[in-house]
């Protein structure tokens, strides 16, 4: 397999995808647990909203790797070591990318170990870190402009 260049339409998709899943969480009733649970939806909506913002995330890397690099990752987990190897993350960002691989994987098939206080916190303090990794991803590619079809 040899590389050939991300495509701009299916980052532009992700990116957006992962911000529009990040406000929704936001729009939540985050202030306090006790509201946050009160109502069932709550907990249904805010476990979609990062599954999906993870999913995106995650298919964007695995996008970045296959195009560019010609290292088709088969394994959610890997992505982020692989996006730190090939220098599109750094160490600390590629290892935070493979936690959030492997939380996507407790929500998609441990769904029932998934706590709402676990859930409430992920929620409350670490979308930051999704939007790290996004932003980092995003300032990779700013900086790479080759490895970009901006073609439809």
């Amino acid at each position: 397999m040899n590389p050939s260049q991300i495509r701009a339409a299916i980052v532009t998709e992700r990116i957006a995808w992962i911000r529009k899943m990040i406000e929704g969480i936001r729009r939540l009733p985050l202030s306090n647990y006790e509201e946050f649970v009160s109502d069932s939806r709550n907990i249904a909506a805010a476990e979609s909203y990062l599954r999906r913002a993870l999913e995106a995330i995650l298919d964007l890397g695995r996008h970045i790797l296959a195009k560019a690099f010609s290292s088709p990752v088969t394994e959610y987990k890997e992505i982020g070591k692989f996006l730190a190897e090939n220098g599109v993350l750094n160490k600390s960002n590629g290892e935070l990318l493979r936690q959030m691989a492997g939380y996507r994987n407790r929500l998609v098939h441990f769904y029932h170990e998934v706590s709402e206080r676990e859930l409430f916190d992920i929620c409350t303090n670490y979308l930051a870190d999704i939007e790290d990794v996004t932003n980092n991803i995003l300032n990779w590619l700013k900086n790479h402009p080759e490895k970009l079809n901006c073609e439809i």
